[in-house]
């Protein structure tokens, strides 16, 4: 399979669940500045909406949102446990986080990057955004992992969205649940694999 993701972007996600799983995968390169890929492909020529992640299967058929794509992935390797079991009530705990991260911690980012948004609407935001960790901060308290002792899909996801404060100026120190939670996932070496790949490590 191949997964298309632009460095550091939300597609780390569905990147670190691939190495999670040890499922053989080519991953491509789609900044999505400039939405070339490494050969001079127009990105849009094979996902016309342009974003990433976007995952192309060996048959060809395709997924191109974060949170299908690393369930997808999650459940062709079921004795890894990156997802509960499909029908039970703790596999919509999972897609309950999924969501959360997706629309009040991932979506509460966009500003930031590349938007025209003013400086009153950004402080407005950071306070959304500070609120919202600060609510999973507390959901850590005793927890190794979102979900308790197990590593999730939903993990790789946090831990990819919460990187992006730093580089926006969100101060997390505070936050000492989700500092020591952000240092415990990436240390897993498939965090460190994926984040090498996309050359964000050395």
């Amino acid at each position: 399979m191949k997964l298309y993701y632009s460095p550091g972007a939300c597609s780390l996600s569905p990147h670190i669940v691939l190495h999670e799983a040890g499922l053989a995968h080519e991953a491509i390169a789609a900044p999505t500045k400039t939405h070339k890929l490494p050969d001079g492909t127009d990105y849009y020529t094979i996902n016309p909406l342009g974003y990433v992640p976007f995952l192309v299967l060996d048959d060809g058929r395709t997924l191109r949102e974060g949170p299908a794509i690393v369930q997808y992935l999650a459940d062709q390797v079921p004795e890894k446990h990156l997802a509960p079991a499909a029908g039970s009530f703790e596999r919509y705990q999972l897609q309950e986080w999924l969501t959360f991260i997706g629309t009040e911690v991932h979506k509460n980012f966009s500003p930031f990057f590349g938007s025209k948004a003013n400086d009153d609407y950004k402080a407005s935001v950071k306070e959304r955004l500070l609120s919202r960790l600060a609510f999973v901060d507390q959901q850590l308290a005793g927890k190794d992992y979102l979900m308790g002792a197990q590593f999730t899909v939903a993990d790789a996801y946090l831990f990819t969205v919460s990187g992006w404060a730093k580089p926006v100026g969100l101060d997390l120190s505070h936050l000492q649940n989700l500092m020591a939670y952000r240092k415990r996932v990436g240390e897993r070496p498939a965090v460190v694999a994926a984040m090498k790949a996309e050359g964000l490590l050395k």
